[in-house]
């Protein structure tokens, strides 16, 4: 029976970056070694290196004044390498998920946070709108895609200032226009590579500003200046991360993939809606992710969702188990997964309805 993976991250992957992934780790660029034991400071590894940053820039349209790195640690160390580096009186901070506060709880650490909006209210089931941003803070930090809740700002917001963002769950899904930024950053085990390594593209002038002491390993400089190699890299993950740009770009670029992941997410949201037995935990369309589909039973049926949830693994629906803080099902739509796999599902919510 085929498996459809519905896993939030780590999640799924294309089979051309396994395929690619599974070869090195027999016999990485013919060398009769895998990359699993091969130096980073090997020439072939640099080779990777070099290549994963040009796909990069290449893909995102990212101008001039601006480094791609590969770092450790997950977007949860991001939370505070970037007031540790970026504020220096006070930021603007949007709160629309578990994420997103937790960005915020770190960034108190090193100055003035000032909390422009939050959707805790309603349980983040919507994004803020209608607030307004200092115009003298460092920077306005948001999380674009919030996982948990399948809530997702997918335009650049107009606030007037320089902006941070987390965009480890829908990075590469649309055009970002990079200019507006000072650095983004992610996680990449949704849509780039395995679990192990965090992505950033920060401009280069945007450093420096800080007068702190900044650890040597948490200052972003350290890594510009030595192209994400001052230490071992996450050798493995940047390869695969490499083999999915790789991908991106055979496929056709952003565009092309922003086109797959909203067709995708137009199946399972119209096939919710006009269920008589599921309904979606965002109300508003214009708030909904189309990475991460979050759905509950209606009311009348609520001790069905074990049920479901059984009679869909059963069928090869993979890791469609809302997070606790919603309950439920959550269908994570990454760029890998196939139309095949979300209309795979519909047809089993309606043969679930059908039964029941």
């Amino acid at each position: 029976m085929k498996k459809h993976n519905f896993y939030a991250g780590p999640s799924i992957m294309s089979q051309f970056t396994i395929d690619e992934t599974a070869k090195a780790v027999k016999d990485f660029a013919d060398m009769g070694l895998s990359i699993l034991e091969i130096s980073h400071r090997s020439k072939q590894f640099q080779a990777v290196m070099d290549e994963a940053v040009a796909l990069f820039k290449e893909l995102l349209e990212i101008p001039e004044g601006y480094s791609v790195l590969f770092l450790g640690g997950g977007a949860s160390l991001q939370f505070a390498m970037v007031p540790m580096n970026m504020l220096v009186k006070k930021a603007a901070y949007l709160d629309t998920g578990v994420w997103a506060s937790k960005a915020i709880k770190e960034a108190k650490l090193f100055g003035e946070v000032d909390v422009v909006a939050s959707s805790k209210d309603k349980n983040y089931n919507y994004i803020p709108r209608d607030y307004t941003v200092p115009s003298d803070v460092d920077y306005f930090h948001y999380t674009s895609n919030n996982t948990i809740y399948g809530t997702e700002i997918r335009k650049d917001p107009e606030v007037g200032v320089r902006m941070i963002a987390d965009m480890s769950s829908d990075i590469f899904s649309r055009p970002v226009d990079i200019s507006k930024y000072d650095l983004i950053y992610g996680g990449a085990q949704k849509n780039l590579a395995p679990a192990g390594v965090t992505f950033v593209i920060v401009k280069d002038d945007a450093l420096g500003r800080t007068d702190r002491v900044i650890p040597t390993m948490l200052n972003y400089a350290t890594h510009v200046k030595k192209g994400s190699m001052f230490n071992t890299p996450p050798v493995l993950p940047i390869f695969s991360a490499l083999q999915t740009l790789k991908y991106y770009k055979q496929l056709g670029g952003i565009k092309v993939l922003e086109k797959m992941d909203v067709d995708k997410a137009d199946v399972l949201y119209n096939a919710i809606d006009s269920s008589k037995m599921f309904v979606a935990t965002v109300p508003n369309p214009e708030d909904r992710s189309i990475m991460n589909v979050c759905f509950v039973m209606k009311p009348e049926y609520k001790d069905l969702e074990k049920d479901f949830i059984d009679f869909a693994t059963e069928r090869g629906m993979m890791g469609i188990k809302g997070h606790r803080d919603v309950g439920g099902f959550r269908a994570s739509l990454y760029n890998a997964l196939p139309m095949e796999s979300v209309k795979a599902l519909v047809d089993v919510m309606k043969e679930f309805e059908n039964k029941h």
